[in-house]
């Protein structure tokens, strides 16, 4: 299905024009993933140190949630923006500029001393992240070659899981030698040398005027966002009155419908949803958001049931944890391969089935249970994830017109961080159901419904992708060249 011509919104071109080289195309990857390799190593590193920092501030582990959401959020309420911000001012510029805002707020998170202090320098990074994520998308997409768009996909994740890999052993470490601050303050000299990274490798992106700024649809996604996403925060956990959380969810239905109806009458909005019309874009933004509800609950629930379930150290439990990025980091260049031979729709579909499964897993761990049999389900299910979210995140481009990979960008990074999100405040509330809503002893047996809920939330993604047509994303997925 093609596009009417007013769905785009902004076009960016490489300066390098058509003939960009593979080479060139793999550096501007490697260098914007170097970059965000910082933010990968900041949310693992902090969902490690979730139970010592429960004892620091005095609070409850599962309120440590706000700590996570609150970056999430932040970054789901700019996101909408970044799209036109980047095109306004040029990405390479907005991206550094986002990386300073980045760590400044991760030298401010080091020093607050209170969970309130730390969800307002996190809300603080989170405004950073909202334009560093779709932006460094929005800088592969259009200095790769269409039909090298899978391997520099590949590329751009395969050095920022370097930060999972990494993360949660750096953070038992540092807890182990150290108090928890250092866990932000590594943030800056690996951000000091992403920063010349990008600076280097990464080409200037000629931009187009982008238009007047839809001030009417920030505002109404703004609150959409906010208000679905404090909703979900709150739901059923006694943080709010029922009444209070009765009328957020009120709000929050009546702007998504405004916003809606606005989009759908604009030229030029601020997220355009009339992208959701080509199928292989609405499966990956459908689907990808309810396997990331997985994602999102997974590096919440894992620490917990390690250390205050299991009873194990922070490094011991940093360990165990980076099997699920080991597998990821294995899975980057088997991935365009695979696709290549099978295609988009069976690889989507196979490993849907799979990540939904080895998701539930950590439902039966249990102090019994081998730790050989424990990482060897991690590795395999941080394979699996990693095979879906390239298919995922690349078929979403199969079918746009390069003119609207900007808007196509900033809906795809909102969707996707607001499912994360969710997620965290869906594992966070199975978990509350499980203990009985009171401060029961988080016992191994209490994740068991958790675990097992957001592996049936991720398995529902399957009947979507079954939708899409046997040859979706051929062109780029390289099927189309090889049979030819």
């Amino acid at each position: 299905m093609r596009i009417e011509k007013d769905v785009s919104v902004s076009t960016a071109t490489a300066s390098t024009g058509p003939g960009r080289s593979t080479r060139g195309s793999r550096l501007a990857s490697i260098a914007v993933a170097s970059a965000l390799f910082m933010e990968f190593l900041d949310s693992t590193a902090l969902s490690t140190a979730l139970p010592t920092l429960s004892v620091a501030f005095g609070t409850d582990p599962v309120h440590l949630k706000l700590a996570l959401t609150s970056y999430i959020l932040a970054l789901a309420v700019l996101a909408p923006a970044s799209g036109w911000i980047a095109d306004r001012y040029g990405p390479r510029r907005v991206f550094m500029v986002a990386m300073g805002v980045f760590l400044t707020a991760s030298v401010l998170c080091g020093f607050s001393r209170s969970l309130g202090q730390l969800v307002l320098f996190r809300t603080l990074q989170g405004l950073g992240g909202a334009l560093m994520t779709p932006v460094g998308r929005l800088i592969i997409v259009n200095s790769a070659p269409r039909e090298r768009l899978v391997s520099a996909m590949s590329w751009f994740t395969m050095p920022a899981l370097v930060g999972p890999l990494l993360g949660p052993p750096l953070a038992g470490f540092i807890l182990g030698v150290a108090d928890w601050p250092w866990i932000f303050f590594i943030n800056v000299p690996v951000g000091l040398l992403g920063m010349w990274a990008v600076a280097r490798f990464v080409p200037v992106l000629k931009q187009p005027d982008p238009g007047p700024f839809d001030k009417k649809g920030f505002a109404l996604a703004v609150v959409a966002i906010t208000t679905l996403m404090g909703a979900a925060e709150t739901a059923g956990i006694g943080l709010v009155p029922w009444p209070a959380q009765l009328g957020i969810a009120l709000v929050a239905v009546g702007a998504l419908a405004a916003y809606v109806r606005h989009a759908l009458r604009t030229p030029r909005p601020v997220l355009n949803l009339r992208l959701l019309q080509v199928p292989t874009f609405r499966a990956s933004m459908l689907g990808g958001a309810l396997v990331r509800m997985g994602l999102g609950a997974t590096p919440f629930l894992l620490p917990l049931l390690f250390q205050v379930g299991l009873g194990w150290g922070p490094l011991e439990a940093g360990l165990v944890t980076i099997g699920t990025s080991m597998g990821a980091f294995a899975c980057k260049p088997v991935a365009p391969v695979l696709i290549r031979r099978v295609g988009f729709r069976k690889t989507l579909i196979i490993s849907n089935l799979l990540t939904a499964a080895l998701t539930a897993v950590p439902a039966f761990f249990r102090m019994s249970t081998p730790i050989p049999f424990i990482i060897g389900t991690l590795i395999c299910s941080g394979f699996m994830r990693s095979l879906q979210f390239t298919a995922t995140n690349t078929v979403a481009y199969a079918d746009l017109p390069r003119e609207a990979v900007s808007s196509a960008s900033t809906l795809a990074v909102v969707t996707q961080q607001m499912a994360l999100s969710v997620g965290i405040s869906f594992g966070g509330l199975m978990l509350h159901v499980a203990r009985g809503g009171g401060d029961v002893r988080l016992t191994p047996d209490r994740f068991l419904l958790p675990f097992l809920a957001i592996g049936l939330v991720s398995s529902l993604a399957g009947p979507l992708f079954r939708r899409l047509p046997p040859d979706a994303g051929a062109q780029i997925g390289g099927r189309a060249t090889a049979r030819g």
